[in-house]
C-alpha cells in the first residue's frame, strides 16, 4: 500500500538555507521512489484549525517512507528546514486500491 510523508509548514524563512534544502531534497527521494504530490501550497481551508503550507510526498510503501526520512541524505538536510520554519511532519500509510469507507463503517458496527 502506498504511504505518504506529510508536512505542515509555517513561518518559512526564505533564504539560502531553504534554497539549499530545496535544491537537495529531490536527490534524497529518488532512492526510495518518493515523489511530490503537493509541494508548498496554501490549501483552500474549508474548516477551521489549519494554517500554513502543505507538502505531500508519495512512496510505494511505509517502509520506503521510513527509510527515506531516516536516511543519511535526508537527515543531512533536515536541519536546514527545521532552522528556517515551524513545521509538523508525519508519515501515514495509505489504503489499499479499491478501499471504501464502508469497510471501516461495517467494522465499527460489528
Amino acid at each position: 500500500m502506498p504511504a505518504y510523508a506529510i508536512a505542515q509548514l509555517n513561518d518559512v524563512q526564505h533564504g539560502p538555507e531553504i534554497a539549499d534544502y530545496l535544491l537537495r531534497i529531490d536527490a534524497t527521494l529518488a532512492p526510495f521512489q518518493g515523489r511530490f504530490l503537493v509541494h508548498g501550497v496554501e490549501p483552500e481551508i474549508l474548516e477551521p484549525g489549519w494554517a500554513g503550507h502543505l507538502v505531500v510526498i508519495a512512496f510505494p510503501d511505509i517502509a520506503a517512507a521510513r527509510a527515506w526520512y531516516g536516511s543519511a541524505a535526508y537527515q543531512a538536510i533536515l536541519p536546514l528546514r527545521l532552522r528556517n520554519s515551524r513545521s509538523t511532519a508525519f508519515l501515514v500509510q495509505g489504503v489499499k486500491k479499491g478501499y471504501r469507507a464502508k469497510e471501516r463503517g461495517e467494522s465499527l458496527m460489528a
